[in-house]
């Protein structure tokens, strides 16, 4: 049996010095062309995660926290934190309005 490799892809932070908007258009292409891919994003902006299948939160060093963007916001810790700092209500209510929040 023959098994194919699916590629690997990893971005250090490399969305941080883009506006939410770049950011945006840019995991909407990546979505598209590496489809099958493994793509391991590493950001401190929630709204780069929030569509990732699975989100580790690392403290010190450490797995703190682990899983979806809807299961982290929904109980106390690190990740609901940084949300909380991160985005403004009005932010929510766009992001829930445009869709993004949601998983595609």
């Amino acid at each position: 049996m023959l098994m194919q490799r699916a590629p690997i892809m990893l971005f250090d932070d490399s969305l941080s010095a883009v506006d939410a908007q770049t950011d945006q258009l840019i995991r909407t292409r990546l979505r598209e062309r590496l489809s099958g891919a493994t793509v391991v994003l590493i950001s401190h902006r929630v709204t780069t995660l929030m569509q990732a299948d699975h989100i580790l939160v690392l403290d010190g060093g450490r797995i703190a926290q682990s899983g979806t963007h809807e299961e982290l916001i929904a109980q106390p810790g690190l990740y609901r934190q940084i949300y909380d700092i991160q985005m403004s209500a009005a932010d929510r209510a766009l992001l829930e309005h445009s869709g993004e929040a949601a998983k595609e």
